[in-house]
């Protein structure tokens, strides 16, 4: 989708076939189709109609946005497959930050976990894709995710919505408008809560597990003492309290190592059998405990003055993010590993400050200031169980193969303190000129300053008394003490340039060059060793990735602005690549840990179609990305061809991880006036081909394709003022299409690979009440 159309009020057939959608990708409000990007748009109705409750369920109406989660801890979404590409090199590493800029209202979300909490009271979401660093400034090489939510308004108004379903699914949404004090004060509160039993079945305890939990409000005051002025102060808070996240046994690979120590053997050994090997059983047999409580929060501040032939902006915010969570990281009913858990605390500070051009004129502008900070906590834990060893290490050890306690792992644990900071500061800006009258230029700069600062800091305890060295080197191979600081600092120059002409007065053609910078980190996760056994200082800091991508694209709206046709075609080529490099060159033992690789390429093509019929709306969206390692000299290798050392292997030419190559979209929504009202139909349909779940792309971690459709019938009655109310039946997976949303291979690579089945088809009912 370039530009696909928020969904209208179906009452009327001509208001749909003259809807604008006005947005706000330049950081000025425009007409969709008058911005020479692509952008995906989708408003309040459509996002109730298509039960979208989040970024994940957003991925069924975009088809560039990917998103994968083992945890809301571990969430990685990407745009046209950049940004934090898979789980595994996305924000477990508390020193990197993402591709892909999540705001809400202005303001920028810097953790991914944020994105996993329900939408509450949203006016419409926008999708920017390809880099946006000029005017959405942290970190955006990928694309922006801009998110605004319902403002207060002087005019009276209540929604209320209720929707039950299957397994104990309970959401209520609720929000209420109206003024304060007259024509000057009014304020906005609104709040959501979903409850819904688990998916999983836990054979050990009996426990449905994988449930859900989550609650948010949100609090606003709008003070407009003149038509001039108005400051808008936002407060929030939401929170995630589940018995999640674990996966399932979904195969077991193969690999070049001795026959007993990979997981049939193993197994067998250890007498043990999974809880099921067809994945969409749902059943698990993780015999440590399961919970998720994470939380975040804020307040933000938004004024706006206009002073004539300007509008001078700032946003001023406060955010927080509390993470803790218990695991079963060996994801069996063997006591391998009891505990494993990094509670972290996250604050972030940032003020922005912009002028911007108002009305329709031959030159605007848009320019401002921006400073960001963030200081994140960890302090992870983890203890391994009586069968740690057997599993872990084996029966021997070392060249003179010392024989293995089969108690050497029992009670042995690391515990730590990790602290991230960062400070950021930027200066952008970005002009339009229309040279003639349907011809106009684009230009924006923006310079970004950061200093960032690690601290990471581990300890081991635990475990019985040994003075064997062969037997304390096994065991400091599983976990070992390290200790080290790092710190960074670096300055970058990103922008775009772009043309945009419209031949006739509702086409506009356009093309463009953006060049995007993400911002380095710090490994946050422990180091390789160098040739003295200590930590190799050079891996500690990861730097940054620059993007440069083309692009060129035609929007034109067609048939009396019944149909919109959208096309895109961009090329991108990213230099220092953030992603896991396995490195022999100073260290004793080989190792992956997040570095930099040469460069990656993502090219696509991206179509769009939006038809308006009477009271019959059609939204069709395809996307083909192809994406290449095309210089990756030092990847992890597969698990197909991994020997009892681990070995880097040349990716370089392979297909990129986490990025369908085919993803398509359609949504159809009808009305038919019955009586005083309307019965409705709405659906949504995404299908995504295959892809690599890994970044070692092993084809035991492959994803194959899958189609997930939603849908509602119900029956609305509506004034013209959109007051009324509705009652409708629903069912999310409509066809109860059974896929794996992503994989994990075990730790320990003894050929287990974990994957999170689908959710099942759930049906449900919905009231909804407008006043």
């Amino acid at each position: 989708m370039l530009s696909a159309p928020a969904m209208a009020d179906e009452s009327s057939a001509e208001s749909e076939a003259s809807e604008t959608i006005i947005v706000t990708a330049r950081q000025r409000p425009e007409d969709a189709q008058d911005v020479p990007a692509a952008l995906s748009v989708v408003g309040d109705r459509w996002l109730e109609q298509s039960y979208t409750l989040n970024t994940r369920d957003l991925t069924t109406l975009v088809p560039a946005l990917n998103y994968s989660s083992a945890n809301p801890r571990n969430t990685a979404f990407t745009i046209r497959g950049l940004g934090s590409s898979v789980v595994a090199v996305s924000q477990a590493n508390d020193g990197l930050e993402p591709g892909v800029g999540y705001y809400v209202d202005g303001v920028y979300h810097a953790r991914p976990a944020t994105a996993a909490f329900d939408f509450s009271d949203i006016e419409r979401i926008e999708v920017l894709r390809g880099p946006q660093g000029t005017l959405f400034g942290k970190n955006t090489t990928a694309g922006a995710i801009n998110i605004i939510s319902a403002a207060p308004s002087f005019t009276p108004g209540v929604n209320a919505e209720l929707s039950v379903g299957e397994r104990q699914f309970v959401q209520t949404r609720v929000s209420a408008t109206g003024p304060l004090a007259g024509h000057k004060l009014a304020y906005r509160l609104s709040g959501t809560l979903t409850r819904r039993d688990g998916l999983l079945r836990n054979i050990v305890n009996g426990r449905d597990q994988n449930t859900l939990g989550t609650q948010a409000v949100r609090g606003q005051v709008l003070w407009q003492p003149s038509a001039d002025f108005k400051f808008r102060l936002i407060a929030d808070f939401a929170n995630f309290d589940s018995e999640c996240c674990t996966q399932v046994y979904l195969r077991v690979g193969t690999s070049l190592r001795a026959a007993a120590r990979q997981f049939p053997a193993l197994a067998a050994a250890a007498g043990y059998t999974p809880a099921s090997t067809n994945p969409y059983d749902r059943l698990t047999d993780i015999d440590a405990p399961l919970a998720v409580k994470t939380s975040e929060g804020g307040i933000a501040g938004t004024a706006d003055w206009n002073i004539g032939a300007a509008t001078v902006t700032s946003i001023s915010a406060w955010r927080f993010w509390n993470w803790d969570a218990a695991n079963d990281r060996d994801f069996t009913s063997l006591p391998i590993q009891l505990i494993q858990r990094i509670p972290s605390r996250q604050d972030q500070l940032s003020q922005e400050l912009r002028i911007a051009s108002n009305g329709d004129r031959d030159f605007t502008y848009v320019s401002g200031l921006y400073f960001f900070r963030q200081v994140l906590t960890g302090h992870p834990t983890s203890v391994f169980g009586p069968y740690g060893a057997p599993w872990l290490i084996g029966a021997t050890t070392g060249a003179n193969a010392t024989p293995v306690p089969a108690n050497l792992l029992d009670g042995y644990g690391q515990t730590g303190d990790t602290r991230f900071a960062v400070n950021s500061y930027a200066a952008f800006g970005e002009a339009n000129w229309r040279i003639l009258p349907r011809l106009t230029l684009t230009g924006g700069l923006r310079y970004t300053y950061e200093v960032k600062e690690g601290d990471f800091s581990t300890q081991v305890f635990g475990g019985p008394t040994t003075t064997s060295t062969a037997l304390n080197n096994a065991r400091l191979g599983v976990l070992r003490p390290q200790t080290y600081s790092a710190r960074d600092s670096e300055g970058s120059l990103s922008g775009r340039a772009n043309i945009a002409w419209q031949p006739v007065e509702d086409v506009l053609l356009y093309a463009s060059v953006a060049r995007g910078f993400k911002s380095g980190g710090i490994n946050m996760s422990g180091l390789p060793l160098d040739a003295n056994n200590q930590p190799a200082l050079s891996t500690a800091v990861v730097e940054p990735e620059r993007n440069t991508t083309w692009e060129a694209g035609i929007k034109s709206t067609l048939w009396d602005n019944r149909l919109t046709l959208n096309l895109a075609a961009y090329h991108t080529t990213v230099s220092d690549f953030q992603a896991t490099v396995v490195d022999s060159s100073q260290t004793v033992a080989l190792r992956g840990y997040l570095s930099n690789i040469p460069e990656v390429r993502v090219q696509g093509i991206e179509a769009d179609a939006a038809l308006r019929i009477g009271r019959l709306t059609l939204i069709g969206a395809l996307a083909y990305s192809d994406g290449t390692y095309t210089d990756y000299p030092a990847g992890p290798c597969p698990l197909e061809v991994q020997t009892a050392a681990t070995a880097a292997c040349d990716l370089s030419g392979h297909r990129f991880a986490g990025l369908p190559r085919w993803s398509e979209t359609l949504s159809a929504d009808y009305t038919v006036p019955v009586a005083d009202g309307a019965l409705f139909f709405h659906a949504d349909s995404n299908w995504r081909s295959g892809y690599f779940g890994d970044p070692s792309l092993s084809r035991f971690t492959f994803i194959d394709g899958y189609n997930l459709t939603n849908a509602s019938l119900g029956y609305r009655r509506e004034n013209a003022d959109g007051e009324g109310w509705e009652i409708a039946v629903f069912a999310r997976n409509l066809f109860d299409a059974d896929y794996i949303q992503n994989v994990t291979i075990q730790a320990g690579n003894s050929g287990l690979i974990l994957g999170t089945p689908s959710d099942p088809r759930t049906a449900g009912v919905t009231f909804r009440l407008r006043r």
